[in-house]
């Protein structure tokens, strides 16, 4: 069976990281995907990651991590030539995704209103630091920014610490499945309407976004949160230290608060609410610190799952992908060998299964201008008017 994107044309003009991603996940399931590439000025992740010979290449990790399954073309949109080419290539497109500065693109005749004109059935998808309009619209952000300004960094951290950003991307991340989530969204609509539509996504929305049970207790119940650490309310909930690492401990709820107490030998312990929990957090806190001291954070987890209480030992990255679990699943995909070499890497490719249709990473992440003689054939464009365009430096 197809997947569920397959059939569908999209032009990615992204660049970073959470506009990218986006497209990644269109690609993943099916939709080819065409990134335009700037012949003189790549997108600055090719250039960012650990390795530097592939900064060196515009092959850099941080690209490669949603690069895949795309085709370049590498197209100058500040050369008119270049505007013609996209402008065509809209033509046919399903969906167009951008996060270009606001304004940007209706300057040079690619706007929403402009290109809709010429394919009512286009998707485009516009996504930006703080959406097409506010006071902020022109700003520029990115993840570390917006972590800052929704008040996701005050509750990360200690008092002790202050304030401290999450180790990865999220809103990037966050953002990236938003907008494929809202181009899916705007897809179904297509096929019930026949129409496309605009969809407007602003970064800052979406860390607001993951901030909504936070947010919700302050505009519910009146309670501005401030930093935890990994303490939580409940002592059924954080990190513990053991005899030699931390133990995430996550007993959520009263049922698994019950099969933890009974596991380490104190069933008088439980609690029948959450309420009566968290008023006796400092006793439950104070026994679960002594208990866990006794024992390695590796047997602790092993026992508490064997009594489907939820814990894990704190690991690094390394030690989280060689867990024998990915290996049932097919959330690392094989990306090919790294450019330049055999060496064979793997990347994260869709936290999901769908019958008949899974996601798959068919094709590694192209160089620059990799397919650009490629996609303009397949779009109607002539050998002549190929070659008119890398004549005039808009195609490279």
């Amino acid at each position: 069976m197809a997947r569920p994107f397959e059939g569908l044309r999209v032009i990615d003009a992204t660049h970073v990281l959470a506009g990218p991603f986006a497209a990644y996940q269109l690609a993943v399931l099916g939709a080819d995907v065409i990134r335009i590439d700037h012949p003189g000025d790549p997108d600055q992740s090719r250039s960012q990651g650990a390795d530097r010979a592939l900064n060196a290449a515009q092959m850099g990790s941080a690209y490669l991590a949603q690069g895949g399954g795309k085709r370049s073309l590498a197209l100058d949109l500040k050369q008119p030539e270049g505007q013609a080419a996209l402008l065509r290539l809209l033509c046919g497109a399903d969906v167009f995704v951008q996060n270009f500065r606001p304004g940007a693109l209706e300057a040079l005749g690619l706007g929403y209103d402009a290109v809709s004109r010429i394919n009512p059935r286009l998707v485009y998808c516009s996504i930006s630091a703080f959406g097409q309009d506010g006071p902020r619209a022109q700003d520029t952000g990115y993840d570390n920014v917006f972590q800052a300004m929704s008040g996701m960094m005050s509750l990360t951290g200690t008092e002790a610490s202050g304030p401290l950003r999450a180790g990865a991307p999220v809103v990037d991340y966050a953002t990236g499945y938003m907008a494929g989530f809202a181009i899916a969204a705007a897809l179904v609509r297509r096929a019930q309407t026949g129409e496309g539509a605009h969809v407007d996504l602003a970064m800052f929305d979406a860390a607001l976004m993951l901030m909504a049970a936070p947010i919700s207790g302050l505009t519910a119940g009146g309670a501005a949160p401030g930093p935890q650490g990994n303490r939580f309310p409940s002592a059924g909930l954080g990190a513990y230290p053991t005899a030699d690492g931390l133990l995430m401990l996550g007993a959520g709820n009263q049922r698994q608060q019950r099969r933890l107490w009974a596991a380490l030998g104190h069933p008088e312990m439980a609690k029948a609410t959450h309420d009566e929990s968290r008023d006796d957090f400092e006793r439950e806190e104070a026994l679960l610190r002594r208990i866990f001291l006794t024992r390695s954070a590796a047997d602790w987890e092993e026992m508490l799952r064997g009594h489907r209480v939820p814990a894990a030992r704190v690991r690094s990255l390394p030690e989280a992908l060689a867990d024998p679990q990915l290996a049932a699943r097919a959330v690392m995909q094989s990306a090919g060998p790294l450019p330049g070499g055999k060496t064979p890497h793997a990347v994260p490719v869709a936290p999901f299964g769908l019958t008949g249709g899974d996601p798959v990473l068919d094709r590694p992440a192209p160089r620059i201008g990799e397919h650009s003689e490629e996609v303009l054939r397949e779009a109607g464009f002539t050998p002549a008017e190929i070659a008119a365009l890398q004549t005039s430096g808009a195609l490279g």
